[in-house]
């Protein structure tokens, strides 16, 4: 792949994002402390209630700002729209979803049916 910007453009680019990515990381385990497996003791090892209480929800909200995007797909009429084998199985993924309240279930049940439809369809 070729591009019009000069080599050390890019590779300025490549380091910046490395370097604002390792911070945005870092900063949790300065904020939170590196937690007992790190070794580390005295303060910044427990984690308030309330953050816990919070950080539950990223792993959900992170797999459907990902999915969410690929299952909705407009089509021309409404049989189209929900002969969709990506939508279908969104929908048993969904309902996998409510009924365990377990990310990995979920992606696994709705990978299994995406790929049976896909070979039904």
């Amino acid at each position: 792949m070729t591009t019009s910007y000069p080599t050390t453009t890019v590779w300025a680019v490549v380091l910046a994002i490395g370097v604002l990515t390792f911070a945005i990381r870092f900063s949790f385990l300065a904020l939170f402390g590196s937690g007992s497996a790190g070794g580390r003791s005295g303060a910044g090892e427990t984690v308030s209630p309330r953050i816990r209480a919070v950080l539950r929800y990223v792993p959900p909200a992170v797999l459907a700002a990902l999915v969410f995007p690929a299952i909705v797909t407009i089509e021309p009429t409404v049989v189209e729209t929900l002969s969709n084998d990506r939508l279908l199985a969104g929908a048993i993924a969904a309902a996998v979803a409510w009924r365990t309240e377990s990310v990995i279930a979920t992606i696994t049940v709705g990978m299994g049916a995406l790929w049976a439809l896909q070979f039904l369809l």
